[in-house]
C-alpha cells in the first residue's frame, strides 16, 4: 500500500510541476513553492493523512486548470468582443 501512495504522490508532484509552467507569477516561483509544500509534509507516515494531502493537491490541480481556462477565455473574449458599450 505504501508503494501505491508513493506513486500517487509522485504523480501528483509531476502533474503540479507540469501545470506550474504557465503560472502567472512564473514557473520558478511555482516550483519553489511546490517543493516547499512537499518537503514540509515529507515526514508524514499515516496513510489517511497522506490521502488527505493528495486530495488537497488534486483540488489545487482543479483550481489551476480553472485559472488557466479563465485566462484563456478572457483573452479570447478580449480579442473578439470590443467594449463599444462604454
Amino acid at each position: 500500500m505504501a508503494n501505491s501512495l508513493r506513486a500517487e504522490v509522485l504523480n501528483l508532484y509531476k502533474n503540479l510541476l507540469y501545470l506550474g509552467r504557465e503560472y502567472p507569477k512564473g514557473a520558478d516561483y511555482f516550483r519553489s513553492r511546490l517543493k516547499a509544500a512537499f518537503l514540509k509534509n515529507k515526514d508524514v507516515k499515516d496513510p489517511e493523512k497522506i490521502k488527505q494531502l493528495i486530495a488537497r493537491g488534486e483540488f489545487v490541480i482543479k483550481e489551476l486548470e480553472a485559472l488557466y481556462f479563465l485566462r484563456k477565455y478572457r483573452a479570447l473574449k478580449q480579442r473578439y468582443y470590443s467594449d463599444d458599450n462604454q
